[in-house]
């Protein structure tokens, strides 16, 4: 208990709290030596259990003597009464209840009667601890009492079994022979009925993070017993002094756990109910990027390098022709000509992709214009051009476990006037024997009216047990000259709840490339409410560098997440075409009045033509990092070396080993 008041007292000196700990035994053994007075603490402990197995005569053996009634053919105990005693010098007080029947239709209401008159008598002065008593001579594989440990959670709460402790009665009992006539052990035994019970409880409570303290009792009044008089199980274990141990462990246990608070920090339940969304977690995705839907399909910085490219010439059309060779002419080459023919292709390829990129966004912007200019001119729609019909995709691969003569009919993917596209979602570890298409993808942008423009993309996910539902739905007025403006709603299922997000943006483009961005979110979860904000400003230099700066907050159901980070981005020359970059961001958070300080680098690029490594490291200011390094290449040479060094590698561990 001194402990526990140094720690409420936020103290982080351990010299001191080590001194003061020391001085507080002192003063404990000073006090016993000079005959104090004994120390005022007192217990009460609630019975419960079915009828017959045992509890008043557990009592009885506690305090060594006769205090209630016992009868070993049917109930002793009618009525709720309060049995109070010394037990080496610590005042225990045990509240005896009468015994639950059987579980059965025409037992439950007698149950839930006596259950409703036990709490309405603990209701003014609560129990410390809980003994929930079973007799291990009945317990057997077709044992079962949920029933009556779910009517027990449903009329006292799940937290009645965070101090309940089970007792197992008749302990002594000769042990029931297993399946092929062979004695069983006894220690395995009683983990096995143990096991059982802590089972059901899981069941009844929803929660198998539960683990309660399990004690062996014997009353009979044959019971072995040691020099000192004590009943000693078979293995030689004294269950009264080990009770009381328990029982006053329990106790101080609970009243350390009042002392610090932390009574409502745990909860019973399904994992599912008790989550609570992580603020973090929250604010990254507020601060994440977020595409605005547009019709031309390319990003605002994509859009500047083309716009910034269109003023030069076309050097792909002011190349000369090259001759391409055949396999065999090309063998003939010397190894420096070969090199010069390839980097003269590679040249001519990117420049190509650029080309097509450029020619690809001129076609959707002409496609813009002629839409804008057919919806002024038109007077009527009888000149309207009639819907295109819907297209047939190619066939999914199908899994190998599918079972159907005939798959055309069954899972087919449309795209309708180039706006929807429906698709199933392919699972290879889905139902047992089934095709193991177990979820649907629908995607749709669209064009609502002039400059607003709408996107839809959700996944419906079915198992056996669950129905999980995510989605992203985003509305847009995206305007060349002013500020776009958009808004969306994020929707995911988390076991029974549902995330839903309302998130709205602001991008204000006033200056060349420099863009703005400011956001709100509300979050609801669980009938909680996450408010958050954030402000992001991106600049960019020339066609290679990108600098990025922004800045949040989230707060909700009593809590704050701040946070904000600062990324540099360098491009390759060859961007958009190829993705060759080097970023470097800087991040801080802080949550619970605990700031973290993360930085994080990040590359892709082209060792040669054929092999592409990619490298992202992190570290943190509590010390805590990785380095990931991921290579692919297209060369049977290079693959095969990357089998010669995991054999080699184990052959060096083993040869550690």
């Amino acid at each position: 208990m001194h402990l526990a008041t140094l720690i409420r007292a936020e103290e982080s000196d351990l010299k001191r709290v080590n001194l003061s700990s020391s001085r507080a035994r002192a003063i404990a053994n000073q006090q016993e030596a000079t005959g104090m007075p004994q120390l005022d603490f007192s217990c009460r402990i609630l019975v419960l259990g079915k009828t017959g197995v045992g509890k008043s005569a557990t009592i009885n053996s506690i305090f060594d003597q006769e205090k209630t009634m016992t009868n070993a053919f049917q109930p002793a105990t009618n009525c709720i009464q309060e049995v109070a005693g010394t037990i080496n010098g610590l005042n225990i007080t045990f509240i005896d209840t009468p015994g639950f029947l059987p579980s059965s239709t025409n037992n439950l209401k007698r149950n839930k009667r006596i259950m409703l008159s036990v709490k309405r008598f603990i209701r003014k002065s609560p129990p410390d601890i809980v003994l929930y008593f079973e007799r291990l001579d009945l317990i057997n594989s077709g044992y079962s009492d949920l029933p009556l440990l779910k009517l027990i959670t449903e009329v006292f709460g799940a937290a009645i079994w965070f101090n309940t402790i089970l007792v197992m009665t008749h302990s002594s009992s000769v042990i029931p022979e297993g399946p092929g006539g062979y004695t069983v052990n006894y220690d395995s035994y009683i983990s096995q009925c143990t096991d059982l019970i802590q089972q059901y409880i899981h069941q009844a409570v929803l929660d198998s993070r539960l683990e309660n303290p399990v004690l062996l009792v014997e009353n009979h009044p044959q019971c072995p017993r040691n020099i000192r008089g004590e009943k000693i199980l078979p293995n030689g274990q004294v269950w009264r002094s080990q009770l009381l141990l328990f029982c006053i462990c329990t106790k101080v246990l609970g009243d350390v756990n009042s002392l610090l608070k932390f009574q409502n920090g745990v909860e019973l339940g399904p994992a599912n109910s008790a989550r609570v969304p992580s603020l973090p977690h929250l604010l990254s995705s507020l601060l994440r990027h977020r595409p605005v839907p547009n019709q031309s399909g390319i990003d605002d910085e994509i859009e500047d390098i083309l716009l910034s490219d269109k003023e030069e010439g076309d050097e792909y059309d002011q190349l000369p022709s090259i001759r391409i060779l055949t396999k065999a002419q090309f063998e003939k080459l010397s190894k420096s000509q070969k090199e010069d023919y390839l980097d003269e292709l590679e040249y001519r390829e990117t420049l190509y992709l650029k080309k097509q990129l450029k020619e690809d966004y001129r076609k959707r912007k002409e496609k813009l214009l002629l839409k804008e200019q057919e919806f002024f001119d038109s007077d009527n729609s009888d000149d309207q051009q009639a819907p295109s019909e819907p297209v047939l995709l190619p066939d999914m691969a199908v899994p190998l476990n599918f079972d159907s003569d005939c798959s055309i009919h069954r899972y087919r993917c449309l795209v309708d006037n180039d706006q929807w596209l429906v698709r199933p979602v392919l699972d290879p570890q889905g139902w047992d024997h089934d095709v193991g298409f177990d979820g649907i993808n629908l995607e749709t942008a669209t064009e609502i009216k002039k400059n607003i423009y709408a996107s839809v993309v959700g996944q419906m996910h079915k198992t056996k047990q669950d129905i999980n539902i995510q989605s992203e739905c985003a509305a847009a007025y995206v305007n060349s000259l002013g500020p776009t403006y958009s808004m969306g709603v994020d929707v995911q299922s988390a076991g029974k709840d549902m995330v839903c997000t309302v998130h709205s943006n602001t991008k204000l483009k006033n200056i060349k490339h420099n863009i703005a961005d400011c956001g709100v979110s509300v979050t609801s979860f669980a009938k909680k409410y996450y408010v958050g904000a954030k402000l992001e400003d991106t600049l960019l230099v020339g066609k290679r560098l990108k600098f990025v700066v922004n800045a949040g907050r989230m707060e909700g159901h009593g809590q704050v997440a701040c946070g904000g980070s600062f990324e540099a981005c360098l491009r390759g020359e060859d961007y958009p075409v190829r993705n060759d970059n080097l970023s470097l961001t800087m991040t801080v958070l802080s949550f619970n009045k605990e700031t973290v300080l993360s930085g994080s680098l990040q590359s892709e690029f082209r060792l040669s033509r054929s092999l592409k490594a990619t490298v992202s490291a992190n570290l943190n200011s509590r010390k805590m990092g990785q380095i990931c390094i991921k290579t692919s290449s297209s060369e049977h040479l290079q693959i095969a070396l990357v089998a010669v060094f995991s054999i080699l590698k184990i052959l060096l561990h083993r040869k550690e080993t």
